[in-house]
């Protein structure tokens, strides 16, 4: 009785690890067989956020690496790090409403961050479950930058850029921090093609210098800015300062300039024949002085000559009379 019940038992479990074996076979060999295919990653493939939901520049690193790198080393990488911002927060206080625009994921109920520095995710937010499928959300215009480039948007909105809608991104690149162009000039060329044909641009242009150094001119800071605020120059206009800035030496003297402005006037009225006139009575007038000075040298050399020849003589005969002449017997 116990032999024949055990036997199906056993057949059972045979039964099992047969259909278990070949069905792992059949799936491992499937697996392998079936072409690999890209497809959105799963909510468990995805990084463990930071807290606050923020998963890191690394993170986005790891994808992203051409922008990471072009990243780096900006300002914005190195908002937090910076020595003049860690001196002028100390000064401060260390005042946590700072750390709203030189940090990533900042919490003014904590006063914690998620990250040092403007990193990825504190224009583009939060790392969104599901990406890259999900995209990250982002309004690249002067709204995102105004979040903490207040002074500069202020301008911007001042500016003619403003209102035909020429926005930040238009001209910087918002990762590297860099210029669209190659230089300033060739940057602004792009729209303002015609302004090199005027005598004011052309002349400037010439002397090495570059739109911005009129259009965006700021006076050289003699201090540190205050709570990081400077003016920036992106209203885009000339005033007289830009002038002062490099003629100073004429623009702060009206009547010298009126004194030239009349010498160039006069000159522009004046005969060509005339001109020449006068500059060959000025020549003769100069070799009339260099004969005359050759002649007085040789005159007070010779002068000096017959003095010396008088003088010289006299004094030799004087010299003479006043000798006396002794003899001396050597045998005595």
């Amino acid at each position: 009785m116990i032999k024949t019940r055990s036997l199906p038992k056993r057949n059972s479990l045979l039964t099992f690890l047969c259909f278990f074996l070949i069905s792992l076979v059949v799936g491992g060999a499937a697996a392998f067989a079936r072409p690999a295919s890209a497809s959105p990653a799963s909510q468990a493939d995805q990084p463990t956020p930071a807290p606050g939901g923020f998963a890191g520049s690394e993170t986005c690193k790891s994808c992203h690496d051409n922008i990471h790198e072009a990243w780096k080393d900006t300002f914005h990488a190195n908002a937090f790090s910076s020595p003049i911002f860690q001196r002028d927060w100390s000064e401060l206080g260390s005042d946590t409403r700072c750390l709203e625009c030189h940090t990533t994921g900042f919490d003014p109920l904590s006063g914690q961050f998620s990250e040092e520095g403007v990193t990825c995710e504190a224009c583009h937010g939060p790392l969104q479950p599901g990406h890259p499928a999900q995209v990250m959300p982002i309004q690249p215009d002067a709204i995102l930058c105004a979040q903490c480039h207040k002074t500069t948007t202020d301008e911007w909105h001042a500016s003619k850029h403003s209102q035909v809608g020429i926005q930040c991104q238009d001209c910087h690149n918002p990762h590297s921090q860099t210029r669209k162009a190659e230089t300033v000039t060739a940057l602004c060329t792009n729209c303002h093609k015609e302004r090199g044909d005027t005598f004011t641009h052309s002349t400037h242009s010439n002397a090495g210098l570059e739109c911005s150094n009129c259009h965006m001119y700021s006076a050289p800071r003699e201090g540190d800015p205050i709570d990081g605020l400077v003016p920036t120059g992106h209203t885009f206009s000339v005033g007289s300062d830009a002038c002062i800035g490099c003629h100073q030496d004429t623009v702060h003297s009206r009547n010298e300039i009126v004194k030239l402005s009349g010498e160039v006037a006069e000159l522009q009225n004046e005969d060509l024949g005339t001109l020449q006139q006068q500059k060959t009575a000025l020549e003769d007038e100069v070799n009339t002085l260099n004969t005359r000075s050759t002649v007085r040298l040789y005159t007070g050399l010779a002068q000096g000559a017959i003095v010396g020849l008088i003088m010289g003589g006299a004094a030799a005969w004087i010299v003479s009379k006043r000798m006396t002449v002794v003899e001396v017997d050597e045998n005595e």
